[in-house]
């Protein structure tokens, strides 16, 4: 039996309902085939599908695949509308109910929302702003012990080196050195398999009998028996631990009730997929885009060299002042978002733009088609990290730099993955010079995570005097914020009138003195609020988060004396719950 027998065969259709008042049908996309739709092209294509139609159709456009109604929004006033509509409204749990059979049945979005949104609340701890000032130096010793075998010169498969070193910094930052440390190869080969089993197919059906669907129900399978082996062993054991396992076998509902073993093995997994699937392609796409723009790849280089000049220690705060390197991986996700469709059901009939849409519709949001507006983004086919530098700060627009979704879904795991993705990268930039082996680099769309066509293979060369080195990281003490050694302005025996970089603290906080308000007005968006606690880790003297797990502002019209780390906590919010305005009241 053919797969488009099986994923279009004829239902019962339903009599439509009338459209209301003052209200018209969303436009439709050309070339439906009779029966079946566009779920002949949504299979083969679903990207092409979607570029087609924002270009066809512009903010709106509708199609059929599999008898579901699907309506695709594109530019930053319909994805706010997507992501600000609360979940009795637009509610992700029917789509992503293509994570069942990953995650486990009654898990996240296979769970009611009462349940999930408790259960969400236990994965925050590990991706909180105290443990996650931990990470960046875990992410370079777990990098560096990768690498370790490599030699001087040589070539690597990237994306698969990628994949399997996010896999160990995740589970150690995440899951702790117990569950790191009885990781194997194996364990790798049944994630992945779990992973690709997220595949658009599973939208139109996630149990069709092909062999990603068995591979992935047979990971599943095997994932439960290692997690299991590590919570019993612990059990048995009396060790506690400071991680996500610990946290999730202490963890229990409102009611009372503790976590089932098979509970705990879907919220772990639903961790790993916050903290990995973004970063293994990430960091490959990253890397890639360097090495096809050699501009770029010196400049990050040079920030690289200058920051850890030195032999400064690796510290969250010393990572923070790679600031063109943040850049160049959020440009690297501008240009390759992991997730190349976002979906919402519609739970009522919903109105946007004068389109009545109406209860059972699938909302799409495309963060791929987004990103690659002429009129949101200033030639959106180049690669160029600099349009996220103060003064352009393209992303700044509200929900036009959707890379991680938005609104109260936003990926819980995104200031985690930056972080990753920036570690590993500084530590390859400061060991290595690195070039492209000969691969053509596409992408591959055939999973829901997108990355690079495998092979994409890259040929290193130790360099002889590295920047970033496992001595560093346990090198005594980080050295002064107020003028830190990568700052050649500062640096010993410098020309007069050297240009500090924009991440020099002392700089910066100078130039913000000269020029700063005599008042600043503090607004928050708790609806985006998902409880990071980074805004109260930079300046706790103004926020904290409550018991509801959103921030708290103490004062909305902070001291000037404590302007310097308010912005510091707007900057990093991960969610940019934060918004400062000058007020000259």
């Amino acid at each position: 039996m053919d797969l488009f027998d099986v994923v279009s065969r004829p239902r019962g259709e339903k009599k439509k309902k009338p459209i209301p008042a003052g209200l018209k049908e969303a436009p439709r996309l050309s070339g439906a085939l009779p029966v079946v739709g566009h779920t002949v092209e949504f299979v083969r294509g679903t990207i092409e599908l979607l570029f087609r139609a924002q270009r066809e159709l512009g903010e709106v456009a509708a199609f059929d695949v599999a008898h579901r109604r699907m309506v695709a929004v594109f530019g930053p006033k319909a994805q706010e509308a997507v992501f600000r509509a609360p979940d009795t409204v637009l509610s992700p749990s029917e789509a992503y109910k293509i994570t069942t059979p990953i995650f486990g049945k009654d898990v996240v979005y296979d769970a009611p929302p009462e349940k999930m949104a408790e259960q969400l609340k236990m994965l925050l701890p590990a991706l909180q702003d105290r443990r996650m000032r931990t990470y960046g130096e875990v992410v370079v010793r777990e990098t560096e012990e990768t690498i370790r075998p490599w030699g001087e010169t040589g070539v690597v498969d990237f994306v698969e080196f990628c994949r399997v070193l996010t896999n160990f910094t995740s589970a150690r930052c995440l899951l702790g050195n117990e569950f790191r440390e009885g990781m194997s190869e194996e364990f790798a080969r049944v994630y992945h398999d779990l992973e690709a089993g997220a595949s658009p197919l599973a939208y139109v059906n996630p149990h069709l009998p092909i062999p990603i669907f068995r591979r992935r129900d047979a990971a599943r399978v095997r994932m439960m028996e290692m997690i299991s082996e590590n919570v019993n062993k612990r059990r048995a054991s009396g060790r506690g631990g400071d991680d996500f396992l610990q946290t999730l076998m202490e963890a229990s509902y409102s009611s009372g009730a503790k976590l089932s073993e098979h509970e705990i093995t879907g919220l772990l997994l639903a961790g790993m997929f916050a903290g990995h699937h973004t970063s293994s392609v990430t960091t490959a796409w990253a890397l890639l885009e360097l090495l096809r723009h050699p501009t770029h790849y010196q400049r990050a280089v040079a920030e690289v060299d200058r920051v850890f000049a030195g032999g400064r220690p690796v510290s969250h705060s010393v990572l923070r002042e790679l600031t063109y390197l943040e850049n160049v991986v959020k440009e690297a996700l501008r240009l390759h978002p992991p997730l190349f469709m976002l979906v919402r059901v519609a739970q009522v009939d919903w109105e946007y733009g004068g389109y009545h849409i109406p209860k059972g519709t699938w909302i799409i949001v495309s963060p791929t088609v987004a990103h690659r507006l002429a009129d949101v983004f200033h030639d959106p086919d180049v690669f160029d990290p600099d349009r996220f530098a103060e003064g352009r700060a393209e992303d700044k627009r509200d929900f036009a730099y959707i890379a991680f979704g938005g609104g109260r879904h936003k990926c819980l795991g995104n200031a985690f993955a930056i972080l990753q993705v920036k570690a590993i990268l500084a530590l390859l930039l400061g060991q290595f010079e690195l070039g492209l082996h000969g691969d053509a680099i596409e992408t591959n769309f055939q999973g829901l995570v997108v990355g690079p066509k495998e092979p994409c293979r890259v040929r290193y060369r130790r360099r002889a005097q590295p920047s970033v080195t496992m001595s560093q990281m346990s090198a005594g003490q980080p050295l002064s914020e107020a003028a830190p050694t990568g700052c050649p302005a500062h640096a010993k025996g410098a020309t007069e009138g050297a240009s500090p970089p924009a991440a020099c603290p002392a700089h910066a906080e100078g130039a913000r003195e000269a020029k700063a308000p005599a008042k600043l007005r503090i607004r928050v968006d708790r609806d985006l609020c998902q409880g990071h606690g980074v805004c109260a880790g930079e300046c706790p003297e103004i926020f904290a988060v409550g018991r509801d797990q959103k921030v708290m502002v103490k004062n909305t019209r902070p001291d000037p004396a404590l302007h310097e780390k308010v912005r510091l906590a707007a900057k990093h919010c991960p969610t940019n719950t934060i918004r400062l305005e000058e007020d000259v009241d």
